[in-house]
């Protein structure tokens, strides 16, 4: 059988041994069973920050790592900050090779991404996919937060996958919970949260690609809003 089969066959086991398993169970055992070859990547969203929370409990045995794009809001810079000291822990911050940036930006425009899908998702691939493959280098496991409730591309996304692209385990502890599980969560812990959640941005990613959102609407309807809701994600979460 091919490594990719094998680990296939191994996550469809364990989504199975962890069926409704607790989130913070599920973390404490991927934690304790791959201690320093485990990831998260965390973009500071409500997701993200639930799932800091659970991990300060860990205290070791984690790599914690935001991708700072040079896009963010100054918000998300500042919930960076309060997050560090609130659970005394380190977040790596893994920035884009400035010379890709700047090839791409003289070439294509400050704001290629409104330009076509192509454009964007070349913006997406230089300031956040090589930042994040060479923050997962030689881990085993990626923890995210990612809700199948968030958007179409994400319904049949699973606890526990194999991500090919990248050649490693991922981990989705929130993968079950709604919107109002997650809000629930963080009323009840008082879990920092970006400002900018409270003035109508459910989800939140670079600067010039996000907007506020109607009551009503799609979670990440705010995210390339001027895209179809099937090509709404920056390639970190396709698989292929």
């Amino acid at each position: 059988m091919t490594r990719r089969g094998n680990m296939e066959a191994k996550v469809a086991a364990l989504n199975e041994k962890f069926q409704d398993c607790p989130p913070a169970e599920l973390l404490s055992w991927f934690v304790s069973e791959y201690h320093g070859k485990i990831a998260f990547s965390t973009s500071l969203g409500a997701e993200d920050q639930v799932i800091t929370h659970l991990l300060s409990a860990c205290k070791t045995g984690v790599s914690i790592f935001s991708l700072d794009t040079g896009r963010l809001f100054q918000e998300t810079y500042d919930l960076m900050q309060v997050t560090r000291q609130k659970y005394d822990i380190d977040i790596d911050i893994c920035f884009p090779d400035a010379l890709h940036v700047e090839n791409m930006v003289n070439s294509l425009g400050i704001n290629l991404f409104y330009e076509s899908i192509e454009n964007r998702r070349l913006c997406c691939h230089i300031r956040k996919k090589e930042p994040l493959t060479r923050a997962l280098a030689g881990k085993e496991v990626w923890i995210t937060g990612m809700r199948r409730e968030q958007s179409v591309t994400r319904a049949q996304a699973r606890m526990i996958e194999w991500d090919p692209s990248l050649e490693i385990m991922k981990v989705n502890p929130l993968i079950d919970w709604s919107d109002g599980h997650v809000w629930q969560y963080i009323r009840d812990h008082k879990i920092p949260v970006n400002e900018l959640h409270g003035k109508g941005f459910p989800s939140i990613g670079c600067l010039p690609c996000t907007r506020a959102v109607q009551p009503g609407e799609d979670v990440r309807s705010g995210r390339w809003w001027w895209e179809s809701p099937q090509f709404k994600e920056c390639g970190l979460h396709t698989k292929g």
